[in-house]
């Protein structure tokens, strides 16, 4: 905007101000593409270490040269030099061979260790324009040509939909030129410097965005891991292009790229543009592709999530307007009924009344009613048209950054896998004849294998110890809660429990996130991966393992395992034979596992976001790659990732019990947006672009989730809530066609008579022939009393019958939303075919060039021979060529 504009412009420096903050060289033209830092030590007379070689302006510049500014004096021969320790002196000489390497493949450098961070050096690095293009050209990047053509436009009805939707979406599309829908698209190609001159300026204005972080990867990433490992550099990063963007303004704005950049993550890392479509094509021109696919990714499932919560939202309010009409929960409440309970645990707790449940089991109908069968279909076939909807946008963006032949190409080994394989090379007795075949085998990994396996099979079985700790804690608590002699300090026993038990459970699952990333990290790091692929897939299977496992182990506990193995009055199982297992509550455990889902997964995302809040360091009067230190080092995408897939599964696997889980994601997801784009431009470093077409292997972790989903909800809906019990009473043993008298047919009757020895209450309300419990067995007056009953059986028959079948038919209409919706969106596909025939054309036009050219050289030759024998008078066409050779003479 204007006002905007005209306030930057305000606030503009000199025109020497990228130089001064360190975006530049000193000569204030060439612009920094890479930093190095290292550390180093002065002389007690506060002079650097002397360094063999250092490096001028035009390249390099050596030790009988002045010495750089900022760089300490050189000693001449003869002098005495301050003496430094062998391990610095080892540190310096590997700098100097490894920055003299840069410089012989092209690059420039500049040394700067006049900086206000005590004993900190660095070396800034440009990549001249030469040098660009020959590693855009060895890279084969494609680059837009001056050959335009139309992209298929939608016509007739279509066209004025899409017209209409372009309106109505226009106050949340981002005011950025590149998110404008594009009519023609410029045909690509791999660059090449021997055609540069047809496209140059489109070829800068693409190679000066990419610059060094994507072209020159080789020469700088080519064993700089190890050199950093080592602590002889100390960080290696690119400098941001500005400082702030969004809540502070950027030192300069002297230019109409730097005022662009500014404005454009404005309109995306700030809390103010939340409702806003992110503008991805200039998100992937600052970071690269990989990280344009992540916040791509990462919009593409918000958005998908507001079918989802407006959906979830609706059966919720089902479930409200319905819980007055409850059959089942009105009985419960109903006072009269007078069901008196057995106790909840053995001596101390006394017998209780069924209606003192009454507010569990209205609130356990808001979540466990039929709308909420639907709701699991329903988020299945949300899965996978997510995933189909991922893979067409995905599609979509390999198009349009020109990604669409884009192969990986074979990795370099890491340093790491390289100095394990010269480890094993040197034991060998013929190291000279075996090192360039040597290579890791399965028996040199088979310690590390095993290490893994162990250490993760440790991992689970901490966090299983650590939930059946928190199950005894349960138990003891809500028997140590039970002895209060007050109704409702023993009707408010149940929720206490669980609160307490989930939010322990919270912040252990918290603190075990970050010790299994760190231990995840280990075990792969000792693995010795042979490229950074390989490393980073183990370590996300590896982490992925452990942190599902720690995140939902307390849920699956719930849901599965809770009030299955009690026993019965009179024969209870028992822990370690003092602590009796405990029951769910007459409404089931479906409410206690919506409490369980609820706490953790708000809990998770809102702990852990506030953790990741940095803050963000002072920038006055620093230069920018100083700045840049100062923040916080890109570690990957593997937390963002993770934190989200996670989500993923808390939306889609236990859904039936919790419907408004979608809500609670989108809701979080609106503010993770920007909270992430924000930290990835003020507080952490600017991390190194990398090309990719896809999110790797997190797309295969997604769709198994989809597919356990499926699962894991036929098995919620069947075994923990009521449902298939309510259907099999409704029709086989209900006389009126209704759910009256269903609680009491869920009730099995117990003797008190028959309680063991020492278990009994102490101190009994009232005298209690019989009480009741939760099970389909036999009464005591029969013949075979406390034997399980035949309405057990059928029961248990129907909940395996819905388990199959709801597998099953889900999965088969999930596969078919597969089929259905093909994978490339046919306008897609169409540009792809039209953009590789007029490239064909193009190659066609260039050899018919070229072979015209070749032929008309040759005409000339033979011309201008045939000439050479007589006197001719020669004349030039329009364009200067040879036209004519005439035999008679020259006119004077």
């Amino acid at each position: 905007s204007p006002g905007l504009l005209g306030l930057l412009n305000s606030l503009s420096k000199n025109p020497d101000a990228d130089c001064k903050y360190g975006l530049y060289f000193r000569d204030g033209k060439r612009k920094v593409d890479y930093i190095l830092v290292y550390h180093y030590k002065k002389s007690s007379a506060g002079r650097t270490l002397t360094r063999r070689a250092l490096h001028n302006d035009a390249g390099a510049r050596s030790t009988k040269q002045d010495p750089l500014p900022g760089k300490g004096v050189q000693t001449e021969m003869g002098e005495s030099e301050p003496h430094a320790d062998c391990h610095e002196d080892d540190k310096r000489f590997r700098r100097e061979e490894y920055e003299g390497n840069l410089v012989e493949a092209g690059l420039e450098l500049e040394h700067d260790e006049d900086t206000k961070i005590h004993g900190v050096g660095f070396v800034k690095i440009h990549a001249p324009w030469n040098v660009l293009c020959r590693e855009a050209e060895f890279l084969k990047l494609k680059m837009p040509t001056k050959k335009m053509y139309q992209i298929n436009q939608t016509h007739g009805l279509l066209k004025k939909i899409n017209s209409v939707i372009q309106k109505i979406t226009e106050p949340i599309q981002p005011k950025v030129a590149e998110h404008k829908p594009q009519t023609v698209k410029r045909l690509s190609y791999p660059f090449s410097r021997e055609k540069q001159e047809t496209s140059r300026k489109h070829d800068e204005v693409e190679l000066s965005s990419l610059k060094i972080v994507n072209n020159c990867y080789a020469f700088i990433f080519q064993g700089i891991t190890s050199l950093l490992a080592n602590g002889v550099y100390s960080a290696a990063y690119p400098l941001h292009d500005v400082s702030d963007l969004g809540m502070y303004f950027p030192y300069l704005l002297s230019d109409t790229k730097q005022f662009l950049i500014c404005y454009t993550l404005m309109e995306w890392a700030s809390y103010g543009v939340f409702y806003k479509y992110q503008p991805i094509d200039l998100v992937r021109k600052y970071f690269g592709e990989k990280i344009g696919l992540y916040f791509a990714w990462l919009g593409v499932y918000t958005q998908m999530l507001i079918p989802a919560s407006i959906v979830g939202i609706i059966v919720f309010l089902y479930g409200c307007a319905t819980v007055d009409e409850n059959i089942p929960s009105m009985e419960m409440c109903d006072q009269r009924n007078n069901i008196t309970m057995c106790p909840l645990c053995d001596r101390t707790c006394s017998y209780w009344k069924m209606s003192s449940a009454c507010a569990t089991a209205r609130a356990s109908h808001l979540f466990d009613n039929p709308a909420t069968v639907f709701f699991s279909v329903f988020m299945a076939l949300w899965a996978a048209t997510f995933m189909e909807h991922w893979k067409r946008k995905q599609m979509r963006l390999n198009y349009r950054w020109d990604l669409t032949g884009f192969e990986e190409e074979e990795a370099h080994p890491r340093a790491e896998y390289e100095a394990k394989v010269l480890e094993k090379s040197l034991r060998k007795e013929h190291k000279h004849k075996e090192t360039d075949k040597e290579k890791l085998t399965w028996k040199d990994r088979f310690p590390a294998y095993l290490t893994n396996f162990v250490g993760i099979i440790f991992m689970v079985g901490l966090t299983f110890a650590i939930v059946f700790g928190v199950i005894i804690y349960r138990i003891s608590t809500a028997a140590a809660l039970a002895i209060s002699a007050t109704p409702s300090g023993r009707s408010s026993v149940r929720v206490t429990v669980t609160a307490t038990a989930v939010i322990i459970n919270l912040v252990v699952i918290i603190f075990l996130d970050e010790v299994y990333g760190c231990i995840a990290r280990w075990l792969t790091q000792i693995e010795v991966p042979k490229t950074d692929k390989n490393f980073e897939e183990r370590l996300i299977f590896k982490a992925f393992l452990l942190k599902f496992v720690n995140a939902y182990t307390p849920i699956f506990y719930v849901a599965f395992f809770k009030g299955r193995f009690v026993g019965r009055p009179g024969d209870y199982v028992y822990i370690f034979h003092s602590f009796r297992m405990e029951e769910c509550a007459p409404g089931g455990c479906l409410m206690e596992l919506c409490i369980q889902l609820s706490i953790i997964m708000l809990g998770k995302q809102l702990i852990q976001n506030n953790l990741f809040e940095i803050g963000i360091p002072a920038h006055e009067k620093k230069q920018r790659y100083e700045v840049d230190y100062n923040l916080e080092p890109f570690s990957g995408l593997t937390p963002e990732y993770m934190e989200m897939i996670i989500q993923f599964g808390f939306v889609t696997l236990f859904v039936a019990s919790f419907p408004l889980a979608p809500l609670f994601a989108l809701l979080n997801n609106i503010i993770e947006i920007r909270l992430d784009a924000k930290k990835f431009v003020t507080e952490l470093r600017r991390p190194v672009a990398v090309r990719a077409k896809d999110i790797g292997i997190w797309y295969n972790i997604l769709r198994g989730i989809g597919k356990l989903a499926v699962i894991i909800n036929a098995f919620v809906i069947s075994f923990t809530s009521d449902f298939i019990p309510r259907l099999v009473y409704l029709y086989m043993y209900s006389e009126n066609g209704t759910m009256h008298g269903f609680v009491n047919h869920t009730l099995s009757s117990f003797n008190v008579s028959d309680f063991q020895a020492g278990t009994a209450p102490n101190d009994p309300m009232e005298l209690v022939l019989f009480c009741r419990y939760k099970d389909y067995r036999e009464p005591p007056w029969s013949e075979n009393k406390y034997d399980i009953s035949k309405d057990f059986w059928a029961v248990l028959a129907a909940r395996l019958a819905f388990v199959i079948v709801f597998q099953n038919l889900v999965m088969f209409m999930s596969d078919f939303v597969d089929w259905i919706i093909p994978d490339i969106p046919k306008d897609i596909s169409q540009q792809i075919h039209k953009e590789k025939v007029l490239m064909v054309e193009v190659f066609m036009r260039e050899e018919q060039g070229k072979l015209q050219m070749e032929t008309w050289k040759d005409k000339d030759k033979k011309k201008g021979e045939n000439c050479n024998n007589h006197s001719p008078r020669l004349s030039l066409s329009h364009s200067g060529s040879l036209s004519s050779c005439h035999s008679y003479p020259v006119d004077v």
